[in-house]
């Protein structure tokens, strides 16, 4: 995109983390922003940042996996901003369990989030996308859309499915004025593993000091996102781990999994 001024963007997920982030950011190059969520009080206090950027605002309370939610949003969003030129599918949730033990009932509620979500973000506004002289999505994938890990194997998954999805997306709207971006972030600091759900408490403690003490601030993403829509990229990839564990799995694709098996190993045998 060659210009933010006076655009509107809509951003799921934006009550924290990288989605707050980047309406933020967003905000201060001049977009009036939608933000949607299902935590109202985080909303408020995003809203409340952008807001002393001078930018307008809006708050939308929508579970991204609920179709008729989604399909009623757009219009919202026309209602209180006239337009869209940019959305990003940023809501995600995550789950750490074995295949072995994970409960379908998990399963179902990660995919109606982090894929279903975006899908329905994808379909329901690119019609009011395509109006635009120019737009931009942006889906939210992972590291973990390029290697299954164990203990990750729906939020791997659905990760898979929207790398899978936006690059689709990307080669039919090639042509069009509407341009797709797929993100693969490495350890981001955002608050995934508050809302996660764990087969056992002890893997939770872990996974939170190590997103506390190794991810980069939600920003660094932001930073790089909206430069990958001015840009108009196709893929992003952020953080030292993302790029090399892409790397790995392109150049020594089994080789890379026997080792992540044996650092399985490894650790359920201490």
């Amino acid at each position: 995109m060659r210009r933010f001024t006076d655009r509107v963007a809509v951003v799921t997920g934006a009550a924290s983390g990288i989605g707050a982030a980047t309406a933020e950011l967003l905000a201060r190059r001049g977009c009036d922003v939608a933000l949607v969520d299902v935590d109202e009080d985080g909303m408020r206090r995003t809203a409340d940042r952008i807001r002393a950027s001078g930018r307008k605002t809006s708050l939308h309370r929508a579970d991204v996996a609920d179709r008729a939610r989604m399909q009623a949003l757009p219009e919202e969003v026309i209602g209180d901003h006239g337009r869209v030129n940019i959305l990003v599918n940023n809501a995600g949730v995550s789950v750490a369990a074995s295949f072995e033990k994970h409960d379908l009932d998990d399963f179902e509620w990660i995919v109606g989030i982090n894929f279903w979500g975006v899908v329905y973000g994808c379909a329901f506004f690119l019609p009011y996308l395509r109006r635009e002289d120019e737009a931009h999505i942006v889906n939210l994938s992972s590291m973990f859309g390029f290697v299954g890990w164990p203990e990750q194997s729906s939020y791997c998954a659905t990760k898979f499915a929207v790398r899978g999805l936006s690059e689709s997306l990307w080669a039919e709207l090639s042509d069009s004025r509407v341009g797709v971006t797929c993100v693969h972030p490495g350890g981001i600091a955002t608050h995934i593993v508050d809302s996660a759900r764990f087969s056992d408490a002890d893997t939770r403690e872990t996974a939170s000091r190590q997103f506390k003490s190794f991810g980069a601030p939600p920003e660094l993403a932001a930073r790089k996102i909206v430069r990958a829509i001015e840009r108009n990229r196709m893929r992003l990839i952020i953080r030292p781990e993302a790029y090399i564990t892409d790397w790995l799995k392109r150049a020594f694709p089994s080789l890379t999994h026997r080792l992540i098996a044996w650092i399985h190993r490894r650790r359920r045998a201490t």
